[in-house]
């Protein structure tokens, strides 16, 4: 085992590189293994084939990385108060906080490499991730110590909230292992009644094929008409979950400039969205998380919004939309015109 001053270099270290939380799990099978085998067998993960395909992988750490002996868990604070005055002409929708600024993976992967050569440098072998590897890291986190799992399924930290990302490196290098955090969501379950479309099922149990972050990001797809209306107005997941926990009255304002909200997510208004081709979408979203789900989810997204929340004056947006040359921005954009006339014939009477 490492001797303790080299765990209070490390910790000091990942400090100075602005992470906010840096806590340590022995490397082992995570504790809801079997939790995450059902569930992967009930289809709740819809869509996300890669997280079956990497099943035994997620389950036991030491198929990543022969002889790990630690699992550094590392979280860094995105928390950005609104600070945007929005426009006041059109309707506007909701981007979920984490994706305001420049992608985290972006981010957090330039931070994670100095790490790995200070580890190498002792003497460690590492595989480094922040949400891409075949890692519970929920689950590991937990067990280090970063915050304990709420009914959400979220992480929750007492002084962070629900407000930060998680990374793991997992180092053949043993660290002296920390201990986990009680639970202290205590009988609150606000986060399990603000969910738009009833994906936590019960404490602890999501169906990601009902959640809007699903719906909107994973889904590739039409997104199914039964969720549409829940949808209201968000185009980019959804922050109901986290909001709704009464814990985030601790969150406090992220030390990396880059999370900060860029003009388009509180000044631009759905239909300004409409406008984008291909290469104004690719410029608008440069290194942006958003820029994953292509131009086709996005817009799909924005047409969703605007069928529910969009007016007349929109109408002229969606009909170029609804004749858009990708077949998944013209159904959505349809749908939503179909939307708007009903209820302009609605408030007519």
């Amino acid at each position: 085992m490492v001797d303790r001053p080299v765990k209070e270099e490390l910790l000091a270290l990942t400090h100075q590189l602005g992470f906010d939380l840096c806590r340590i799990a022995v490397c082992a099978a995570p504790p809801h293994a079997a939790e995450f085998r059902a569930w992967l067998a009930a289809g709740r993960a819809g869509e996300m084939a890669w997280l079956e395909r990497n099943e035994a992988r997620r389950t036991d750490p030491q198929q990543v990385l022969p002889g790990a002996k630690s699992v550094i868990v590392l979280g860094m604070n995105y928390w950005n108060a609104d600070g945007e005055t929005r426009k006041e002409e059109g309707v506007h929708g909701r981007i979920a906080r984490y994706a305001w600024g420049d992608d985290y993976h972006d981010i957090i992967e330039k931070k994670l490499k100095a790490l790995d050569e200070w580890l190498t440098a002792r003497g460690g072998r590492q595989r480094c991730y922040v949400d891409t590897g075949p890692v519970l890291e929920r689950d590991v986190a937990a067990v280090a110590g970063a915050g304990w799992q709420g009914k959400s399924t979220m992480l929750i930290h007492p002084q962070l909230g629900t407000w930060f990302f998680l990374a793991e490196i997992l180092t053949t290098l043993e660290f002296e292992a920390d201990a986990p955090m009680a639970d202290h969501c205590g009988k609150c379950t606000r986060c399990i009644a603000a969910c738009p479309t009833g994906a936590i099922t019960a404490p602890r149990q999501l169906d990601a094929r009902r959640c809007v972050s699903y719906l909107t990001i994973e889904n590739k797809g039409s997104i199914p008409e039964e969720f549409r209306a829940a949808i209201g107005d968000r185009i980019y997941g959804c922050d109901d979950c986290l909001t709704a926990c009464p814990w985030n009255r601790f969150a406090h304002a992220s030390r990396e400039s880059a999370f900060a909200a860029r003009e388009y997510v509180h000044g631009w208004s759905l239909r300004d969205f409409l406008g984008l081709d291909d290469d104004a979408f690719r410029q608008l979203f440069r290194k942006s998380p958003i820029k994953r789900i292509k131009r086709r989810g996005f817009l799909r997204n924005v047409c969703v919004a605007l069928g529910n929340i969009g007016t007349r004056e929109d109408l002229p947006a969606l009909e170029k939309a609804a004749h858009d040359p990708e077949p998944l921005i013209a159904e959505h954009a349809q749908w939503a015109i179909e939307r708007i006339e009903a209820r302009v014939v609605a408030q007519a009477r």
